[in-house]
Formats: structure tokens, sequence, C-alpha cells
């Protein structure tokens, strides 16, 4: 398969997220992460929905309490950044398409439902492990814990072996 448009070499995209992630720590004091963002969402948007709910519950309760909005949060616009820069990048190497990319093996239905259904394992596993790969694996790995380290390998084998798994749905 030829791609149409290169592709930023992945050494200087690796050095790019080490700045990205230098930057966090010394402007905000700490790393980078996705997962509050999409908890602070769904805080917000149960706030919303069901107010008294929200203030009752023990997990909604301590977002909501607060003064500010949860959806104020630094790590919000961060991953809002991320989605518009992706898109604004894709659209000016030529790689931004409405169309669902997988194999001929399988129909767009099969591929939307196995990305959703990993997308929710995946935050599911985020909140159980306290922190998406950028918290606790690249962020944890920048301060030299430990923990960040496991979590990276944890990452990494569970990846492979998932890729092993369920590799007919793209190739």
């Amino acid at each position: 398969m030829e791609r149409s448009k290169k592709y930023m070499n992945p050494y200087l995209a690796g050095f790019l997220l080490g700045l990205v992630l230098l930057s966090a720590f010394y402007f905000t004091g700490r790393g980078l992460g996705a997962s509050g963002a999409i908890k602070s969402t769904i805080v917000q948007a149960v706030d919303v929905v069901a107010p008294e709910h929200a203030q009752e519950s023990h997990f909604y309760g301590k977002y909501v309490n607060k003064d500010d909005s949860p959806i104020k949060a630094w790590l919000v616009f961060e991953v809002l950044g991320v989605f518009i820069g992706g898109m604004i990048s894709g659209a000016i190497m030529g790689r931004f398409k409405w169309k669902i990319e997988h194999s001929p093996k399988i129909t767009s239905k099969t591929r939307l439902v196995a990305a959703t259904i990993g997308g929710i394992l995946f935050g599911l596993g985020s909140q159980l492990g306290r922190g998406c790969t950028s918290g606790s694996a690249l962020s944890g790995m920048a301060v030299l814990s430990l923990g960040g380290f496991l979590s990276m390998m944890a990452i990494f084998g569970t990846g492979y072996v998932m890729a092993y798994i369920f590799r007919k749905l793209w190739i």
C-alpha cells in the first residue's frame, strides 16, 4: 500500500513530544494526560442532566462541588487542541478524509464496533489504572517513576498481545 503523503519522521515526532511534555511540566507543574478531560466532560454532562444526582454521588460530587466548572479544566483544552491539531495536520498533509479505513475482510460497521469497544475498554482501564498512557506511562517515565516504566511495559505488552489476537480486523 503506497502512501500519498509522507508522515513525520518518528524520531523527530518523539523528540517533539518530549518537548511538549517538558513544556507541560514547566508551565503547569504536571505532565500530560487525556483521561482527565474525558472525566471532566462526563461529570459536566451528568451535572447538566441530573444535578441532584451529581451533587449526591460520591464520584461526581467531588468534582461538581468546586467553584469552577469541571469543563474548564486545562486537560479539556489540551485534548481539544490535540483533536483540532490532528485535523489541521491531516488536512495539510492530504490525509483528512471522511472514510472509515478497514481491512477488505471486514465491513465498516465491524471496524466501528471494534474501535468503539476498544475505546470503551481503554477508557475503563485508564480509570482503573488511575490515568491514561500519557499520564501514567509517558509522564511517569519522564520523572523516572518505576510505576511509569511498568505502565509502559504493560501497555505495550498488552498491545502486542491484543494486536496478534485481533489482527484480522485490519489486515
